[in-house]
């Protein structure tokens, strides 16, 4: 992640020139066009557009934001599934369903909305995924397990997954994707004359574009938002 990041900044930062970079930036969109196919519209039922929402530091109301901006970026009227990985509780506590309600309810809402066919989860245990089931109006259709927690799945997670027709996937994410030092330091590196401690990231996208017929990942990136905080 922090390479791709590293490279888009500075391929973008060449090509607007240092008389920009040398304005007080409040707003950075950086997008390097030719990096990013968008998709054919005739082509569209033959693939797959699927996407992992990793919050960085943000609250929920920005789920839309990120799912906007992919729609956006590959051509898109909506996208065929979201997984959500909510960011840590604070404190180090345990995620709960009162945690992860705000988050479901938006991703609900983009469903009702047609912009996402279907949302799932990633790392909840039996008991909160089972909560989550039991509360939610649209209902997980998938829940991710990392493979460092477990090299089996628990059978009652596998179990309760059979019976209400939950998929259950495999990740090998680490908890924390990008880190704000990380961040902070690659904007540092990769654009000259900008404040990067003041630039904190809000959400992290990974989307892939798979070939339904043949399983071949078409495409594939990362789409990151950050705010800059007021001085």
């Amino acid at each position: 992640v922090r390479d791709c990041i590293q490279k888009t900044l500075t391929e973008w930062s060449s090509k607007i020139g240092q008389d920009q970079n040398q304005e007080t930036l409040e707003v950075l969109e950086c997008t390097v066009a030719q990096a990013i196919e968008k998709i054919n519209p005739e082509e569209r039922d033959e693939l797959k557009v699927s996407a992992k929402l990793f919050i960085v530091g943000s609250n929920s109301s920005s789920i839309r934001d990120a799912v906007d901006l992919a729609c956006s970026a590959l051509g898109v009227a909506q996208l065929d599934s979201v997984i959500i990985a909510p960011p840590p509780a604070e404190d180090g506590a345990n995620l709960s369903l009162e945690y992860l309600q705000p988050y479901w309810k938006e991703l609900e809402n983009l469903v009702q909305n047609k912009k996402i066919v279907a949302i799932g989860t990633s790392d909840l245990d039996k008991m909160l995924l089972e909560q989550l089931y039991l509360w939610a109006q649209v209902k997980p259709s998938s829940n991710q397990v990392n493979l460092a927690s477990c090299c089996v799945m628990p059978p009652d997670l596998t179990a309760f997954a059979k019976e209400c027709d939950i998929q259950l996937l495999t990740h090998n994410d680490p908890k924390e994707l990008l880190c704000e030092a990380s961040f902070q330091e690659v904007l540092q590196e990769s654009i000259w004359n900008v404040k990067a401690n003041e630039w904190i990231p809000l959400w992290l996208l990974r989307y892939s574009v798979i070939v339904k017929s043949r399983g071949i990942i078409k495409s594939k990136g990362y789409i990151i938002q950050a705010k800059k905080n007021a001085s």
